[in-house]
């Protein structure tokens, strides 16, 4: 898995292109609201009919403080099964490791773990 900026699936060949792939997310202030990310997932050996959940969870404590659940299908095992979560409007009240964890059929597949940072003031800022 991996979380970006933004994805794009090309409508012809249906190939994705990530863009702004990263690991941590910065505010000052607390709660900070990141205004949109996707998380792209791609699932090997799978084939059928998957209920798919994506759930956010704060790191420290376990607390899942998001979820979102799609329907999804997979005709050919052989090939890749690609993923994209678009998510919007996301509060973080705190910082600290956070991740996103991937279950389908309610049956664990993986998780992407990230940072969200407090920005602090150079000492030669003013405040």
């Amino acid at each position: 898995m991996l979380i970006c900026d933004h994805a794009i699936r090309e409508e012809i060949t249906g190939k994705v292109s990530l863009i702004g792939i990263f690991g941590v997310i910065q505010g000052s202030l607390f709660p900070v609201r990141h205004a949109s990310l996707c998380v792209y997932a791609n699932l090997s050996d799978a084939q059928g009919h998957y209920r798919l959940r994506l759930e956010l969870v704060r790191g420290n404590d376990m607390t899942v403080i998001g979820r979102g659940e799609g329907n999804f299908n997979v005709l050919d095992r052989m090939l890749p099964a690609e993923v994209l979560f678009e998510l919007q409007g996301l509060i973080f009240d705190r910082p600290g490791r956070y991740e996103f964890n991937l279950y389908a059929n309610d049956e664990y597949v993986g998780r992407k773990s990230f940072d969200v940072l407090q920005l602090t003031q150079s000492a030669g800022e003013s405040r």
